[in-house]
């Protein structure tokens, strides 16, 4: 092989390692990020089990944000589950599934061995957060 094939065949590698690497982190840090809620209506103390901002769409625009930057990676862009976590999309609108989401994010998941499959988000994002993505994840709705 002459030089120039090869510099081509290294520079080919590089460029198609470094482009497939930036697709790998493409669903951002596996720490969950912050949710800035600023412009709901605060919800206190007691935790609710039906979502309070249904039909709000300041709370699908936040909420769409907090599940792109935290939910995504598991239960995929757009709410479209690739295998490795329930498609939400199917989850049961109303207060049924409100009651089963917000149980869920709250308290995460576990396997029969005690093995998480879904971290509890509970101490780390606020009730208006947690609604917010219910609210998002409720537009993306399939029957």
């Amino acid at each position: 092989m002459n030089a120039a094939r090869l510099f081509v065949a290294i520079a080919a590698c590089w460029l198609f390692a470094s482009l497939t690497t930036r697709a790998i982190y493409a669903h951002g840090d596996v720490t969950p990020q912050p949710i800035d809620t600023a412009g709901l209506d605060p919800l206190g103390d007691e935790w609710r089990t039906e979502n309070p901002y249904r039909g709000n769409d300041l709370a699908k625009s936040i909420g769409a944000s907090g599940y792109n930057q935290n939910c995504a990676r598991c239960h995929g862009l757009e709410v479209i589950s690739g295998g490795l976590a329930p498609d939400l999309r199917y989850l049961e609108k109303g207060k049924v599934g409100d009651e089963w989401f917000i149980e869920r994010i709250r308290h995460g998941a576990r396997k029969s061995d005690g093995a998480t499959v879904m971290p509890a988000f509970e101490p780390i994002f606020s009730q208006e957060a947690m609604w917010a993505i219910r609210t998002f994840i409720e537009s993306q709705h399939v029957d």
